[in-house]
């Protein structure tokens, strides 16, 4: 499946690239790109069998991410990437949740965000549900979104600890016009989404904690299936991390392009310029690592899980240590490309600059945060840790 996915992204590409003007425009995908999008398959790429997907291997999935990310509309890529993570989750929640979700249009995506910012008051059935998000990626063009948020207890008070995700239907939901205006990543319409006192049937709520640990894949069949067996973090963080460097491939082949013919002021041409060609060299060699690096750990914590085995924490901690560092390394590549391609590619009109506002935009998503991880990883190295809840 996923030569087939990358082969569908390869033959939109030019689409895709003319659009993205329009996508920054818009502050959204446009209707068109959304329609070329699905018509490759990524988003479904996660998705369960059962309901037409793929339930490919997540390094597939990765190597189909980065493939979007590279087209030339960074928003197509990160779109994707994220709308395409959450048939993950679906997939381990109550089968009449599926059904829902998929029963009548198994193409219908589900936006987010997480962060547990919502509050649900338990009531006959389920919750009522209200609260206000913000980076809701493509959320214009989702039939539901899935909501992070927190339990009251009998005082209304929010009980720590209680995170739950709510599944939330178009209806039930509004976007907030407006919310989003960006430097960067601006076609990726992640505006901010308000709920006021929707019902949530019960099914329709999945608790945090069993999604990290593996007991919500159990608890529908899934325990043995490596796909879903995957660690929350491995997973999610990496997807995030496979649009950032997708999008740097991006950029170094918008470089490629725009400096084969150049000049620089003083009338050397690129080409015989001993300065910058080993500056494109060592960029391409570091996106090149960063690629690699995420690839390789996603495909070990799979194969683990495939043999029956489970991804130790320390082993978590480091994956999400290589993570964050394969998307700031890929981006501090980027950032040479571009402090070497003159005045001009600051010009709106190349692409370029556009490529290097939303590569530096990704690395503001929560999950590339560099600080705990990495502290978290050096104790793990020196065996000391890391506890369960350390963000793996």
């Amino acid at each position: 499946m996923n030569s087939t996915v990358i082969q569908n992204i390869e033959k939109i590409k030019d689409r895709i690239a003319a659009l993205a003007d329009d996508a920054e425009t818009l502050g959204r995908l446009p209707d068109e790109s959304v329609r070329l999008l699905k018509g490759t398959g990524l988003t479904r790429m996660l998705q369960p069998q059962e309901y037409g997907g793929g339930e490919a291997h997540p390094g597939d999935y990765l190597e189909a991410v980065m493939a979007a990310g590279a087209l030339g509309c960074s928003a197509t890529g990160w779109v994707g990437g994220v709308v395409g993570l959450h048939p993950w989750e679906i997939g381990v929640m109550d089968p009449q949740a599926q059904k829902e979700v998929w029963g009548k249009d198994p193409e219908a995506w589900v936006a987010s965000p997480y962060v547990a910012l919502g509050r649900a008051k338990p009531v006959d059935g389920g919750f009522l549900f209200s609260g206000h998000w913000t980076f809701s990626s493509g959320s214009d063009h989702a039939e539901w979104v899935h909501l992070g948020g927190l339990i009251l207890d009998d005082n209304d008070q929010p009980i720590p600890g209680s995170d739950h995700h709510f599944l939330i239907p178009r209806g039930d939901f509004a976007i907030v016009e407006g919310s989003w205006n960006t430097v960067g990543l601006r076609g990726t319409g992640s505006n901010d989404i308000v709920v006021k006192d929707a019902f949530v049937p019960t099914h329709r709520a999945l608790e945090y904690a069993t999604v990290v640990d593996g007991t919500a894949a159990a608890k529908v069949g899934k325990g043995d299936n490596p796909l879903y067996a995957m660690p929350w973090f491995t997973l999610f963080g990496n997807a995030v991390s496979a649009t950032v460097i997708g999008i740097c491939e991006g950029a170094l082949a918008a470089t490629i392009d725009y400096q084969r013919d150049r000049a620089n002021a003083f009338g050397t041409k690129v080409t015989q310029d001993s300065f910058t060609l080993p500056s494109i060299g060592e960029a391409a060699s570091e996106i090149r690592a960063s690629r690699l690096q995420v690839l390789d750990n996603v495909n070990r914590v799979y194969d683990v899980l495939e043999k029956g085995g489970e991804p130790s924490l320390s082993m978590r901690a480091q994956v999400r240590r290589d993570q964050i560092r394969a998307s700031w390394r890929a981006v501090a590549a980027v950032d040479q490309l571009f402090a070497r391609s003159g005045g001009n590619a600051l010009r709106s009109d190349k692409p370029l600059q556009r490529l290097w506002r939303d590569s530096h935009a990704g690395l503001n998503h929560a999950v590339n945060t560099p600080g705990l991880a990495y502290q978290v990883s050096a104790l793990a190295l020196m065996g000391i840790g890391p506890e369960k809840g350390s963000l793996l």
